[in-house]
């Protein structure tokens, strides 16, 4: 199988990513970069990170990747980004379109697709309203009411999902865990109730060592801000107790590292998420080594009954559990090790791939 799979970036990444390939001087060597920092690598197909020599990756919304390539390839040094991803496609002679990125690249560029494509797939795991995925052979993801949501709308949808990076088994190891509580992740208008569950969190860190590592939207930044505080904004700063243990947001291998320090991993889905559970954090924070409390909901194979004791229903539980978690140490210890043995045997990157294979077999 000759695989293509496209993916994207997040804004606030795009700094980290640029000191990263600062030195890189062609395309294989910036995409290799990000690949080496493992962000996202839970969703990446195994035959990618192991650099089969079939597939092929790119970020197809990372101008200064797309543009090594095409300049390479002589195209115009004006071309479009997709116009860029079609050339690749074509040039790779690709069989298989897998594509992280489908917002961007949806069904109008499925469309445009070479022959040799022989089967398109998306994945997107939250609500689309508005998005056209219908030219896509199937949708994929971990969430079964967003994919019954996507049938409803005539699309064909499987269930897919994230896998253990191989990685993470250098970071589960450490047994220095410094951090009793940690939480990674946004903080904006559309997390009212995982910013109630904050707040009580952060009131701990009078007795624990809490940290937050938050990706504030730039609305909270503006609330925040000198001139933020003349403007009727104060519904969208933080609290007190949230701000103290604020840190600036991580990702790829410090996100890793940062969980390596880590007893427990504080998980919450957004408002928009329904009873669906399994976001990355799920694999990342038990792939590390570190236990989960999380908020309850329908968990995938095998994690559900891994965290079942550490599932909260409100602010209250939430910090009852984390209590109660820390002061018992070597049942936290054992409860995380048993999480780290969940994910990296029931959800290696051999049975995601066996997966994917399969699912194009039926397509």
């Amino acid at each position: 199988m000759r695989l293509f799979q496209n993916s994207g970036l997040y804004p606030a990444y795009l700094p980290r990513l640029a000191r990263l390939t600062r030195d890189c001087t062609n395309f294989a060597e910036s995409r290799q970069a990000f690949l080496a920092d493992r962000f996202g690598a839970c969703h990446f197909l195994q035959p990618v990170l192991e650099g089969g020599a079939d597939a092929f990756f790119t970020n197809g919304d990372d101008i200064n990747l797309q543009r090594y390539w095409s300049q390479a390839q002589g195209m115009p040094a004006n071309s479009r980004l997709s116009a860029i991803l079609l050339a690749q496609i074509e040039h790779h002679r690709t069989e298989v379109f897998y594509n992280l990125d489908p917002m961007r690249y949806g069904s109008d560029f499925v469309r445009k697709l070479p022959g040799c494509v022989k089967k398109s797939i998306a994945w997107r795991a939250a609500p689309s309203p508005g998005a056209d995925f219908g030219s896509y052979d199937a949708v994929v993801c971990n969430f079964p009411s967003i994919l019954d949501g996507y049938r409803a709308r005539g699309w064909r949808a499987e269930y897919l999902s994230p896998a253990h990076d191989p990685e993470m088994d250098i970071y589960a190891a450490s047994t220095v865990r410094p951090i009793d509580v940690l939480f990674v992740g946004g903080y904006s208008r559309h997390h009212r109730q995982r910013a109630v569950i904050l707040d009580a969190v952060a009131a701990l860190r009078s007795q624990y060592n809490v940290v937050f590592c938050l990706d504030c939207s730039r609305l909270t930044r503006l609330a925040e801000s000198p001139v933020g505080h003349l403007m009727p904004l104060a519904s969208h700063r933080r609290p007190a107790d949230i701000r103290a243990v604020s840190h600036d947001p991580i990702y790829g291998r410090d996100l890793y590292e940062m969980i390596s320090k880590a007893k427990i991993v504080l998980n919450g889905a957004v408002d928009m998420a329904g009873a669906d559970r399994g976001n990355m954090r799920c694999f990342e924070a038990l792939g590390c080594g570190a236990m989960m409390v999380s908020d309850q909901g329908n968990y995938p194979e095998g994690i559900e009954s891994v965290i079942a004791t550490s599932l909260y229903a409100d602010a209250q539980q939430a910090v009852q559990k984390i209590q109660i978690a820390l002061k018992n140490p070597e049942s936290l210890r054992l409860t995380a090790l048993r999480g780290q043995q969940i994910v990296r045997e029931v959800y290696g990157k051999s049975r995601q791939w066996t997966d994917f294979t399969a699912l194009v077999g039926r397509l």
